[in-house]
C-alpha cells in the first residue's frame, strides 16, 4: 500500500551520507536523485526518500510521526540499530522485544526525524 515515505532534511549532504550507510547493509541505495531528494530503494517494497522541503522552509519532524523499516530478523534488528547510533543517531529506546512477537530499536536521524527497525514474527 504505501509506494514511500519521505523524510525532511536541513543538512543534504550528511544526510544522504548518513542514509548511504545506514541503509547499504538492507540492500539499498540512491535510485532515483532530484538534486534536492534522493529515493532509496532494495528493489523490494516500499521506498524511503531523503530531501529538502519543496517550498523551501526548513525541515521539521513531526511529533508522533515515526517510519518504520522492517528486517528480516532480531538480530538485523540490533545491527542495524547500532550502526544508526554509531553514524551519529540520537537512541529512543534500545533494540529488544516489545511484546511476544515484536521486536524492535528506535533513533532519531541527524534532523530529528523518529525512525525503527522492526522485526515481527509472522510478518
Amino acid at each position: 500500500m504505501i509506494g514511500y515515505a519521505m523524510l525532511g532534511t536541513n543538512q543534504y549532504e550528511k544526510a544522504l551520507a548518513f542514509y548511504d550507510k545506514l541503509l547499504a547493509p538492507l540492500g539499498a541505495k540512491r535510485a532515483m536523485d532530484f538534486g534536492v531528494s534522493v529515493i532509496y530503494s532494495n528493489g523490494q517494497g516500499p521506498m524511503l526518500g531523503i530531501g529538502q522541503p519543496y517550498n523551501k522552509q526548513p525541515a521539521s519532524y513531526g511529533n508522533g510521526t515515526m517510519i518504520a523499516l522492517q528486517v528480516p530478523s532480531k538480530e538485523k534488528v540490533d545491527e542495524m540499530y547500532k550502526l544508526a547510533i554509531s553514524l551519529g543517531a540520537m537512541d529512543e529506546g534500545p533494540a529488544g522485544p516489545r511484546g511476544d512477537t515484536f521486536y524492535a530499536g528506535y533513533f532519531r536521524d541527524l534532523d530529528n526525524n523518529k525512525l525503527c527497525f522492526f522485526h515481527a514474527e509472522g510478518m
